[in-house]
């Protein structure tokens, strides 16, 4: 018996709805329909709180080859969950462009490093498109940190992608501008990304 058919006899014998073992596992009951229906496996941490609940062991819900695909889906879930916090952080920490001299400007032909608020010499129209980049990035990195555990089909495609060409944008936005401080930054932290993003396949 594979485990979709053992969890849905387990809940059946309890008299219990999808809706009611989603709320003892805290749960969505959607997740139990998944599971039930053989299009997905709970993580370790649902596993452990069903056979608890059940008064029964892993082994018993489990065959060796669920048990295996399990611990491989886990480890990816945490692998993407690790990538996405980092793609956070840096996206957030872009935020230090406010506040220190990555921007250059010409001061009466003296040339002076300073924080992109403190960027006067430029016409308004770049700076306001530094901003917006800028801006941009950093929403960007709050909303992967904030839904790092959504696990949405067009969110789990896109949360990348997205990151990686905002941050293209920036780099290719400084590099002609010129703003090299604020280029090499945001092209490190590319190059970081893209490695992740080689080394997860």
């Amino acid at each position: 018996m594979e485990f979709n058919e053992k969890l849905q006899e387990l809940r059946k014998q309890k008299e219990l709805t999808q809706e009611e073992l989603a709320k003892v596992l805290f749960v969505s009951r959607t997740a139990i329909s998944k599971w039930e229906s053989g299009r997905g496996y709970p993580n370790i941490d649902s596993l452990k709180a069903i056979a608890k609940f059940f008064g029964v062991t892993i082994d018993e819900l489990l065959s060796g080859d669920e048990l295996l695909t399990i611990a491989e889906e886990d480890t990816k879930q945490k692998e993407n969950r690790f990538r996405d916090l980092i793609f956070g952080l840096l996206d957030c920490s872009i935020s230090m462009f406010f506040f220190l001299p990555f921007f250059r400007q010409t001061v009466d032909g003296i040339l002076q490093d300073v924080s992109l608020l403190s960027l006067t010499e430029i016409a308004s129209y770049s700076k306001t498109t530094y901003f917006v980049v800028v801006i941009e990035i950093i929403i960007w990195g709050v909303l992967t940190l904030v839904l790092r555990n959504c696990h949405q089909t067009f969110w789990e495609k896109s949360k990348s992608i997205i990151s990686l060409a905002l941050n293209s944008i920036g780099a290719l936005l400084f590099i002609i501008s010129p703003q090299p401080y604020a280029a090499a930054f945001l092209f490190i932290f590319l190059v970081i990304k893209v490695s992740m993003l080689i080394n997860r396949q």
